[in-house]
């Protein structure tokens, strides 16, 4: 199957696109949308991640679980929303730890393609959604493809740093070889567990610390 997808990925995981379950997922989303269900995030960004983020550029993982299912939020990204909607609330705790952290001043944006171009993988372990129906898709076997993302990271890459928020992202750290790469784990930064050890993680100082040591550029978390 020809997958519109940035180059590097399409090569690592052209093996995943030729399975059955990858044709499944195409198939289902095609019938959902010939019987005039809305998808988000549109067509073109549902691969959004692995396009601003090529897989030779890789530094960094942050895992979601789903897109947004409000109009107009999702744009391919995890937590992330494009320029002039209104930051969720997951993001805004997100940019409560980031000020806490490192000082940065909370963005004017909630736009992170910022993040996404320094090397910063911003995956949902569900690539699309039914247009305000959260978790719709959670059945249809993305979670088999972004395993298999995840694998593939840890196989062929070394001292990428997962940030791994909430119990449901924590599940995917069978996935890490930790031999050669770096997990950090926090709660979820949803309003309903962020003060159960979200906020006070520090996870972006602790992320450029890692990269520095590892002779990297740390990753500018400025999005202003």
């Amino acid at each position: 199957m020809d997958v519109k997808i940035e180059k590097g990925w399409k090569n690592v995981l052209k093996a995943e696109f030729t399975k059955p379950y990858f044709q499944q997922i195409v198939t289902f989303i095609k019938v959902e949308k010939s019987q005039g269900k809305t998808i988000y995030p549109p067509g073109p960004l549902i691969f959004n991640a692995f396009d601003k983020t090529p897989f030779d550029i890789v530094k960094v993982v942050l895992l979601g679980q789903d897109p947004y299912h409000g109009y107009g939020q999702a744009h391919g990204l995890s937590f992330s929303v494009p320029d002039g909607v209104a930051p969720p609330p997951s993001l805004i705790n997100i940019f409560k730890e980031l000020n806490s952290d490192i000082g940065l001043p909370i963005p004017k944006t909630g736009n992170l393609t910022k993040w996404a171009t320094q090397g910063v993988l911003l995956l949902n372990a569900v690539l699309t959604v039914r247009a305000n129906e959260p978790a719709s898709h959670s059945k249809i076997g993305w979670m088999e493809f972004t395993n298999a993302v995840i694998s593939k990271i840890s196989e062929e890459k070394e001292g990428i740093v997962f940030l791994l928020w909430g119990r449901f992202a924590q599940e995917k750290q069978v996935l890490i070889d930790e031999t050669k790469h770096h997990v950090l784990k926090a709660a979820h930064p949803s309003p309903f567990s962020a003060d159960k050890g979200f906020f006070g993680c520090k996870h972006f100082s602790k992320t450029n610390n890692f990269l520095m040591k590892q002779k990297q550029d740390p990753i500018d978390w400025n999005l202003d």
